[in-house]
């Protein structure tokens, strides 16, 4: 059964839009736990348009579930890995001009760099997932970076509004699921997930986490942290 990992970045994004001490993410973070969540998900971009280092390093000590490290494969945020020590990191694609992160991780593209990164944090004794689209190429890269994860990017699945498109998106999803996991790589997922399209991905085979956000920091917006962590959870589930 997959689990809920609840990415907590915009509660930081109200905060940093005031430039102000609240809402903390280390308090919702603590709330998302209560309500169930099985891990603590934030992305230190490199322009912190959200999550702040202070907030990373105050997690590190306060989370009681898992803490999951999103951030560019990039010198800095290695150096930043290495110092506060979650208790993993995925590498994620990133531009400074985009909104949210677009697509996954050209794992090929990066090559022997990447590679090395993966190295570099895994001899330190922090696993790596790389954020990719579930292409058997991509998949297959990843495996040589010698990187534990992969997190597959239900991006194109989320914005899929006819049946037929969700169904073939689906298919390629459950078809990487599987590739991956043939590959001796751990499998999970997210992007673009809600309360309406998340339940078909929680029900993929082999499936072990879903990253969830924006929607639920959307809803808790009107119905409260609590409640929003607890029905996507439900949801998850099958309840």
């Amino acid at each position: 059964m997959a689990t809920l990992g609840v990415n907590i970045d915009h509660i930081a994004t109200i905060r940093q839009a005031r430039r102000t001490v609240e809402p903390d993410p280390v308090t919702a973070a603590a709330i998302a736990e209560l309500a169930g969540a099985d891990g603590i998900t934030v992305h230190l971009r490199e322009d912190r348009r959200h999550i702040q280092e202070r907030d990373v390093q105050i997690l590190r000590q306060t989370v009681r579930t898992h803490l999951n490290l999103e951030m560019a494969a990039v010198p800095e945020m290695v150096a930043i890995a290495l110092q506060v020590r979650p208790d993993y990191v995925t590498l994620v694609p990133e531009r400074r001009e985009e909104v949210t992160t677009e697509g996954g991780l050209d794992v090929i593209k990066g090559g022997d760099t990447l590679t090395k990164i993966v190295e570099t944090l895994q001899e330190a004794g922090i696993p790596v997932s790389l954020f990719v689209d579930a292409d058997p190429e991509q998949l297959k890269a990843a495996v040589q970076t010698g990187a534990q994860w992969v997190e597959l990017h239900t991006g194109k699945y989320a914005n899929c509004r006819q049946e037929a498109d969700i169904k073939a998106e689906l298919k390629i999803l459950t078809r990487g699921a599987e590739l991956a996991t043939s590959l001796g790589l751990r499998v999970n997922a997210g992007h673009g997930l809600t309360y309406q399209n998340t339940r078909a991905i929680a029900q993929i085979p082999l499936m072990e986490e879903l990253n969830i956000g924006h929607s639920i920091i959307s809803r808790a917006v009107l119905v409260g942290l609590d409640r929003a962590v607890r029905e996507m959870k439900a949801l998850i589930i099958g309840n």
